[in-house]
């Protein structure tokens, strides 16, 4: 597997300008890998050391990812463009390449972002300046993983997750993140927390992570939509059903 950019450390290299501040303040979040080696404990009766070492090793890896690419949200984005069907509200985006599709408001934007480690990023933007968004983020995956429960039952992987975002134990305190909710369904494993840095307005984010094969190797998909405390009643209900909508082809 790809190793991981350091997202806390390294430039990112976006086309849209407004979104700057934002991506600055994601990166006081430090390394989680600390956080992630509880993973190496599970199934140890299942596999002999030296397997789980390489198992536990994956695991490590392939959790950083779906926790940076947290911090790639908002996205700044170049137009990316897909055939659709218009309703009311809300049109459907289709990626063919990618084998998925996903609602999203009428009127917001699609892009993709530079993958800095992931196989893909897409967007999905309102058209004004907005915190609001939801991304798709495309990981690539090995042999040992083969469903969600490869990486353990939702409860647990939420636990982990979201504590090793977490660094309001430090001093001085940084991002607080805290677990809402965690369930698994169809599949996916869908987990609401929030995040928040001293003195900024808290995040709220909702993920949907499910695994699929384009035939010949597998891949994670983290779909995650986030939103502040001031946007919560606009966009709220909105960013969840666009998560929820998500759904491979």
């Amino acid at each position: 597997m790809a190793a991981i950019s350091p997202w806390f450390s390294s430039p990112l290299s976006f086309s849209n300008p407004r979104v700057s501040k934002t991506i600055t303040d994601s990166r006081r979040c430090s390394s989680i890998s600390a956080a992630i080696s509880v993973l190496d404990r599970t199934n140890e009766e299942e596999h002999r050391i030296s397997s789980r070492d390489h198992v536990g090793m994956k695991r490590r890896e392939v959790m950083l990812q779906i926790a940076s690419s947290v911090f790639f949200l908002p996205l700044a984005v170049s137009p990316s463009f897909a055939e659709t069907n218009a309703s009311e509200t809300f049109r459907v985006y289709t990626d063919e390449v990618n084998k998925y599709e996903i609602s999203i408001p009428q009127d917001w934007q699609v892009g993709q972002a530079e993958p800095n480690g992931f196989k893909s990023i897409t967007a999905f933007y309102p058209q004004e300046t907005s915190t609001s968004n939801v991304s798709v983020a495309i990981t690539g995956l090995g042999p040992d993983f083969t469903r969600m429960e490869s990486f353990g039952k939702v409860e647990a992987f939420a636990e982990t997750l979201v504590s090793g975002l977490d660094r309001s134990w430090q001093k001085p305190a940084g991002v607080t993140a805290k677990l809402i909710d965690s369930r698994s369904s169809k599949g996916f494993y869908y987990i609401e927390y929030t995040l928040q840095n001293p003195g900024e307005a808290r995040k709220y984010l909702y993920a949907a992570i499910g695994m699929a094969t384009n035939g010949w190797y597998n891949r994670l998909y983290t779909v995650t939509g986030q939103f502040t405390d001031e946007e919560y009643a606009e966009q709220s209900s909105k960013i969840q059903k666009t998560v929820k909508s998500f759904k491979f082809i």
